[in-house]
């Protein structure tokens, strides 16, 4: 065989073998998004709830269940499921409710729960945020003696100085 031709079967067995192994090879070039479904939940909403609140209370602070048991309604489950494009790693938490009649009485699933489950709502203080202490921010005088750049008439309102 000629140089030519070992040449030209050589480039296309290489040709052959790069298209099929491509998908592999340029795999991570290929954009696939982030699949979140369910329910995400921070774990500061999960702490806000008590023992015996109510069904709407907690549906206030966690909004509305993926799933509501069928036979009874007793039973709440939030599942939040999330995979990413990237590397298809899978994220996957469950927080389940239970009720009796129309108070929370359990909480079950993969989050924390708070040491103060257990105080009544009325008995429990709600975590706060670490906010520091609010003060006012008052622009200070560029210069002494500034005057405002309008002068504003003392005893007359501003409803007497449209109409006149």
């Amino acid at each position: 065989m000629s140089i030519k031709k070992q040449s030209i079967t050589l480039l296309s067995v290489a040709a052959l073998s790069l298209s099929l192994s491509a998908c592999s090879v340029f795999d991570y070039l290929i954009y696939k998004p982030d699949i979140p479904q369910g329910n995400y939940m921070e774990p500061q909403q999960v702490e806000k709830l008590r023992v015996n609140m109510t069904k709407e209370q907690a549906e206030y602070i966690l909004g509305r269940p993926v799933l509501r048991d069928s036979f009874a309604d007793d039973t709440w489950y939030f599942i939040y499921h999330y995979k990413s494009g990237r590397d298809a790693s899978i994220t996957h938490k469950e927080l389940i409710l239970r009720f009796d009649g129309d108070r929370l009485t359990a909480i079950e699933g993969d989050y924390d729960i708070s040491p103060e489950f257990n105080t009544p709502l009325e008995q429990s203080t709600l975590p706060m945020v670490n906010k520091p202490e609010l003060v006012p921010q008052n622009p200070e005088p560029q210069r002494e003696g500034d005057k405002p750049l309008v002068e504003e008439e003392k005893g007359q309102s501003q409803a007497k100085k449209t109409f006149e």
